[in-house]
């Protein structure tokens, strides 16, 4: 659903504190809500995921916002309730709008999907050897590039056949942009290189520039023919692509950069970090219009602009979308003054439900409705036939598996890890080797996944 955000008074600047003066304003916003969002320079969130938001974009030609999460799905937005799209196996990191009909989305199950908007249709484009975090999509809408951390740069034309993979790059690839007239792809990866690459015969043109650092984000503004990038070490800095001249730095003590875009008409750039701060940049005059703090806690994961650049939409680790009018961010606290329940403070938890908030809480709920999580509610857990909850998409491994959950079978899990008990499963690599680890687990398991449990608010 779409909400109005706290605003901080101009009395009371402290985040999160919200007058009666601005309850009034938030009931009058909900009102007069657009049908369509990210038109209009109107303060706004976006829920119903289940997992921290990975990717926004926003359609050029009719205002819809799509997103990306961990909770395996994509969510098409033109109002207070999304579309769901649910493909994917895995989380979802990457989406860009073809058109208005057509969409691409990628993730940790290394598939690039293309989505037919109208029928509902959709089709594996691209399968990479690794996790796809990143999509372009090439001005003449004929490619749709993909970044993944196999190392290759994947390029599936839209109008079928196979896909071409780029190799060149030492590591993992984390962000791909096209050029402006679409004869060039920039590459960024973890191995410290930015990378041009020739689409008419596929091969790399040369090492734009080598940081040192893993780059994880570009920002590509084919206009005024500049390129940002952001990188593990906190560094910010724009390059002019007809001269290979550093022409601006923005580094701060803030890092990594994870995030970043461009207004529709260059004239600002967006870059979010793992500190929970978006900066803005004024790129005419190469200067930091606006650094204010997003999230209390946690990175900005993903940055876009509305079509008319009077919005800034942001998501992170939690499982909202946040959308700012520009103009008014000054006003405006902190996403968030809660935390979720993989970011609170250990000493807050007994050592059972603690074990639970660091491996389990991102993917599973304990509630019965499942809250679209990753992975499926542990509700009613124990006695559970494996892959039986209904409406959830269960690996082949688990889809009519024979394992009914006990304590014994949920001390294998974590004692063995999900890979070797499980081979095929869904589940993330992962293990509790210490014994007291795994009872206390178990203990506060059996308790928090019953009835009981639940209306003690475990």
């Amino acid at each position: 659903m779409l909400e109005p955000f706290r605003r901080n008074s101009g009395v009371n600047k402290v985040p999160g504190h919200v007058t009666k003066y601005w309850l009034v304003l938030i009931f009058a916003a909900i009102l007069t809500l657009p049908a369509t969002v990210g038109t209009a320079s109107e303060f706004f969130t976006l829920k119903g995921h289940g997992g921290p938001v990975m990717g926004i974009t926003v359609s050029p030609t009719h205002g819809k916002i799509a997103t990306a999460s961990f909770d395996n799905s994509v969510g098409l937005w033109t109002g207070r309730t999304p579309q769901w799209l649910e493909e994917h196996t895995a989380a979802v990191n990457a989406i860009a709008f073809i058109d208005e009909h057509r969409m691409v989305s990628a993730g940790d199950d290394f598939s690039v999907i293309l989505w037919n908007l109208q029928s509902g249709r959709h089709k594996r484009i691209a399968r990479h050897r690794g996790k796809v975090v990143s999509l372009a999509v090439s001005p003449d809408r004929a490619f749709v590039a993909s970044a993944s951390w196999d190392g290759s740069v994947g390029l599936a034309p839209l109008a079928g056949g196979e896909p071409v993979f780029l190799e060149g790059h030492g590591a993992g690839v984390n962000d791909v942009s096209f050029s402006r007239d679409g004869a060039l792809l920039y590459s960024a990866s973890t191995d410290g290189t930015i990378r041009s690459w020739d689409l008419r015969t596929n091969t790399n043109k040369r090492v734009l520039l080598r940081h040192g650092f893993g780059i994880n984000v570009l920002a590509l503004d084919t206009s005024k023919n500049w390129l940002a990038y952001g990188a593990v070490d906190g560094v910010t800095r724009v390059v002019d692509l007809a001269t290979d001249r550093q022409i601006a730095d923005f580094s701060l003590d803030r890092r990594p950069i994870l995030s970043m875009a461009a207004s529709p008409d260059g004239n600002k750039l967006a870059v979010g970090d793992g500190h929970g701060f978006i900066m803005i940049i004024d790129t005419g005059k190469w200067e930091i219009e606006r650094d204010f703090r997003a999230a209390l806690r946690g990175p900005i994961w993903a940055l876009a602009f509305s079509n008319d650049g009077e919005n800034i939409h942001a998501g992170g680790i939690e499982d909202i979308v946040y959308s700012w009018p520009l103009d008014q961010i000054a006003e405006f606290g902190p996403m968030t003054d809660s935390k979720p329940e993989f970011l609170r403070d250990p000493d807050e938890m007994e050592n059972g439900e603690r074990q639970f908030a660091r491996k389990c809480s991102i993917c599973h709920s304990l509630s019965p409705d499942g809250q679209r999580k990753a992975g499926p509610t542990l509700h009613g857990l124990f006695g559970r036939q494996a892959g039986s909850i209904e409406d959830y998409r269960y690996s082949d491994t688990l889809d009519g598996s024979n394992i009914v959950w006990n304590e014994n079978t949920v001390d294998r899990l974590f004692d063995l890890g999900p890979d070797n008990y499980i081979p095929g499963s869904k589940m993330p690599m992962q293990r509790i080797t210490i014994r007291r680890d795994r009872d206390d687990l178990i203990a506060y398991l059996r308790h928090a996944t019953t009835a009981e449990g639940q209306s003690k608010g475990k």
